[in-house]
């Protein structure tokens, strides 16, 4: 029976990065992981190879309706949908094998196998039982469908499938508007299928700032989606080669159908803790699935913690990096801290989408007194340089202190202008201080300086 300081169960974003952390502080570590390969559900089967799908038909798209413009002829490419397969795969094996290469740089053993907690200060993966001071679950979330809706990853499929099919559908039914939904949908759209997109409530993405929302489904309905808002589906027949969505409208209770080739279940993810053990240990979990934890990720039971998507909080690969890192340095001692205030979400479409803090909703519920920074990227040399002059820079400042309160992007390459505001607000900057700031010309970041501008005495460019 092998013992360690800490064993970590899962070795996606939040695990494996924990259990570097771990190792860092001098920690004899393990990591346990069932799967083939190491990095989880994101660098298997979601945020890397979405990715890699997206940057590809983003190439196509860009060949197709702005390489002529700038004087680039020449037949547009063709898709081998074969070999854009292989490109994702290709980039998951990389990454992958990137995390099994650190596991081995800061020596931490990799138990293969699914494992489960028989007991406090142990962890069973296959036969073999190890004892460990302090277990840390990392063990992510899984796909969550509807009733009436089952998933055969051929025809119904969830995000995994999509990342997969054996070609593309030439019409493609999209249950849900949220992040998944809409990065996939944009994939099948540029490489050509007819995308609609089903979504139970009145607006996208939601949770997002509003007019984001409107901004943000104006543009996607100009690239092509159709949108079927405010309707509840009851059930998805299918067989080999299609699939019939049925749905109620919720303003009338009308019954409507959708005949489609494919349908992509995304609506959402659920805490994964299945075979762990947990019931019969006695730990807390809440009506939703989630581990209950306190703010130093232990549970009720001592020895035990948990991270990442099962438990409480958004669902995102870098909010379990963060706490992964400091549940590492809450067992070495330290005193660590995740600002849960100051964590972006970013959509990876065309344009990108991305957001940090509140939202004037919230700040309105709140009763806080703020103002609006806005700057508009057709004001932007740069973006209008790249044909990327749609969308918009908004920071949210507080009133009386001009302190960031939030900020919110749409806009070409939102997910990383998004970060100069979270140091910001990391360190209670003003507005003013960010557009005190100078900023590289041309570049995309300037729009964020005259968001910054517009919440004083006003933008320059605008």
């Amino acid at each position: 029976m092998s013992s360690y300081d800490v064993i970590v169960i899962g070795s996606g974003p939040g695990g494996y990065v924990s259990a570097i952390r771990c190792a860092q502080l001098g920690l004899k570590t393990a990591i346990v992981e069932g799967r083939e390969t190491l990095g989880g559900t994101c660098l298997n089967v979601g945020c890397i190879p979405s990715k890699a799908l997206l940057h590809a038909s983003h190439m196509l798209h860009e060949a197709e309706h702005n390489f002529g413009a700038m004087g680039l002829k020449g037949k547009s490419p063709s898709v081998d949908w074969k070999q854009m397969l292989q490109y994702k795969s290709d980039t998951i094996e990389t990454n992958t094998k990137g995390v099994e290469f650190l596991m081995k740089k800061n020596k931490i053993d990799w138990l293969k196998g699914w494992g489960s907690i028989p007991a406090t200060g142990q962890v069973k993966v296959g036969d073999e039982v190890h004892e460990t001071k302090n277990i840390i679950i990392a063990t992510g979330s899984d796909v969550a469908t509807l009733p009436g809706v089952e998933i055969d990853e051929k025809v119904v499929v969830s995000s995994t499938g999509a990342l997969e099919l054996g070609k593309i559908p030439k019409r493609l039914a999209v249950i849900g508007a949220g992040v998944i939904g809409l990065e996939l949908g944009s994939v099948y759209l540029r490489l050509g299928s007819e995308v609609t997109v089903i979504e139970y409530l009145d607006a996208i993405t939601p949770g997002m700032d509003a007019e984001v929302q409107k901004t943000f489904q104006r543009t996607l309905k100009k690239q092509g989606f159709k949108f079927i808002m405010g309707a509840a589906v009851q059930s998805v027949s299918a067989n080999k080669t299609k699939a019939t969505v049925s749905y109620k409208l919720r303003k009338n209770d009308a019954e409507e159908t959708l005949e489609t080739d494919t349908v992509l279940v995304a609506t959402g993810r659920k805490p994964y803790t299945d075979g762990l053990g947990l019931d019969a240990l006695g730990v807390e979990m809440s009506e939703r699935g989630q581990i209950k934890t306190n703010a130093h990720y232990a549970t009720n039971v001592e020895g035990i913690y948990a991270i990442g998507d099962c438990i409480d909080g958004p669902m995102l690969a870098h909010k379990a990096e963060d706490e992964g890192m400091a549940c590492a340095e809450g067992l070495a001692g330290q005193q660590p801290h995740v600002n849960y205030n100051v964590i972006p979400g970013v959509i990876y479409t065309h344009p990108e989408v991305s957001n940090v803090g509140a939202t004037e909703q919230a700040l309105k519920d709140q009763g806080v007194d703020y103002k609006v920074g806005k700057f508009s990227f057709m004001g932007n040399g740069r973006a209008k340089a790249n044909f990327a002059g749609e969308g918009f820079v908004k920071i949210l400042a507080d009133k009386a202190t001009d302190r960031i309160l939030g900020a919110h992007i749409i806009g070409p390459m939102a997910g990383d202008l998004i970060h100069e505001i979270c140091v910001a607000m990391e360190f209670g900057a003003a507005a003013e201080d960010l557009a005190r700031t100078c900023h590289a010309h041309p570049t995309y970041s300037e729009a964020v300086r005259e968001a910054a501008l517009a919440c004083g005495d006003g933008p320059i460019h605008s």
